[in-house]
């Protein structure tokens, strides 16, 4: 292939997307701020009756949901009297290439074939590839997945080279990279080439993919007893798990269910930056994702980002990379049930917050991922030790991202921390407003005020506040 030039090719980003989604971004906006964030939607035509008709044909769906009952014991020995929520988790892991993805990489490949597109490009480090190579298979379509894998120095961290093993296994062509700008770069030019569509993770089609786990666990835990979830903890990235999982949780009438987004905290450490790429143990589902795109949503490879998580998440919370690895080990322990670090994310939070909530209130931790030779943490803390990390036991709070991870010596050291909402959302308006060049409240029109309101999820009557904060 002669490749052409980043600028050229950068120069017809917007023309390649659009053919490559064949979604009319421009139609959407409305305005210097606003755009129709229901009508980008809608664009995924399907309800979600259909959508899960769709996900059984491809063998995703339906996952059982479990109650893990030693692992709430276990809480309840380090709670007050009276406190220590029921945890249930939602065995994800179950779906086809093992991962909640599926959910995602499903609808996408229907939408691909039904508009007559020959096979889809992923850009993943993660679960997605899988999913999206395993689904474009069930479909007959053909797969390219274009993922960030090595520094300059040519080591990858294992998790994305299991990852990438997986995505291989299910036929996919697969482009590794080193960590820098080239990624999207690539994708964009084997997007022209081949004329494949865009599965990207922010479309209609992949949040939309994601309502059904959410309807599923709003269904179910109804059903069984008699009232939705008081919580559900969802490990946030780029924003999509957190959206759609509220969304179905909405259709099923848990309108009142708080939602958690979960990270590790990796703060410190720049993930494009070629010394600290390797300096974590987790490549997803992490503060160096969630923070960004938690504030500024649209910084994605399409116009208008379908994951938004600041309309739907009621409290950010992080915790520790020991912290994940000790609940890892517990789950395995206590409920015979190995599964990869991506859901322990949230699980760790649990044991955390269950602690909140009296014993008969029902916690639920939306997805589990598959494991494998490189999620194990036996391979990611090796790993982690060959690139100088030193790894301990002790108290979890002590450690630095890229420097230390510290394993907890007794659950009642597993923590968490609150991100403050208030200052996520001041941080998200203040990139909106300074991209419209407005510099104070009183420049905004009615619908503006509208839309951000409900962009940051507060009463109008909050809004001037939180522009005003965002401004100074």
């Amino acid at each position: 292939m002669n490749w052409p030039s980043f600028t050229e090719v950068m120069s017809r980003r917007d023309e390649v997307m659009r053919r490559a989604l064949d979604i009319n971004y421009p139609d959407l906006e409305l305005g210097r701020i606003v755009f129709d964030y229901e009508k980008l939607m809608s664009i995924c035509k399907y309800d979600i009756h259909e959508i899960m008709e769709i996900q059984r044909s491809f063998k995703v769906s339906n996952t059982p949901l479990y109650e893990l009952p030693n692992l709430t014991r276990l809480v309840r020995r380090i709670s007050e009297p009276g406190k220590g929520a029921r945890i249930f988790i939602k065995d994800e892991a179950c779906n086809a290439s093992g991962s909640f993805k599926d959910r995602r990489a499903s609808v996408t490949a229907h939408e691909a074939k039904k508009r007559g597109y020959k096979g889809m490009v992923a850009m993943t480090s993660g679960n997605y590839g899988a999913a999206v190579a395993a689904q474009a298979r069930m479909a007959g379509l053909g797969c390219i997945v274009v993922q960030e894998v090595f520094d300059s120095m040519g080591i990858g961290q294992p998790e994305i080279l299991e990852k990438g093993r997986k995505c291989e296994a299910y036929g996919a062509e697969v482009w590794q990279l080193s960590v820098g700008p080239e990624l999207f770069y690539v994708s964009l030019v084997l997007l022209e080439e081949s004329r494949y569509f865009n599965a990207s993770l922010y479309t209609p089609f992949s949040v939309s993919g994601i309502e059904t786990l959410g309807f599923e666990i709003g269904e179910e835990v109804i059903k069984k007893y008699g009232k939705p979830p008081a919580a559900v903890l969802v490990t946030h990235a780029g924003g999509g798990n957190i959206t759609g999982t509220a969304r179905g949780l909405i259709k099923a009438g848990c309108s009142e269910t708080q939602i958690i987004g979960v990270s590790v905290d990796l703060s410190g450490l720049h993930m494009a930056s070629d010394h600290d790429f390797n300096r974590k143990s987790f490549t997803t589902g992490h503060t160096g994702f969630s923070v960004p795109f938690t504030v500024n949503p649209d910084r994605v490879d399409v116009s208008r980002n379908a994951a938004r998580p600041l309309r739907y998440m009621d409290r950010f919370v992080s915790v520790t990379q020991g912290e994940v690895f000790y609940v890892t080990e517990a789950l395995v322990q206590l409920e015979g049930l190995e599964r990869g670090p991506a859901g322990n994310t949230s699980l760790a939070a649990a044991v955390a917050i269950a602690k909140e909530y009296p014993e008969d209130a029902i916690i639920v931790v939306q997805e589990t991922e598959y494991t494998g030779a490189g999620k194990h943490p036996t391979a990611q803390l090796t790993f982690a030790k060959q690139m100088g990390i030193e790894v301990s036991r002790g108290n979890p709070l002590e450690s630095i991202p890229g420097k230390s991870i510290i394993i907890p010596q007794h659950p009642s050291q597993i923590g968490i921390k609150d991100l403050e909402m208030k200052s996520l959302k001041m941080r998200y308006l203040n990139t909106v407003l300074g991209n419209a060049g407005i510099k104070s409240y009183d420049e905004l029109k009615v619908d503006e005020e509208v839309y951000l309101a409900n962009e940051v999820r507060v009463n109008p009557g909050g809004l001037p506040e939180l522009v005003k904060g965002s401004l100074n």
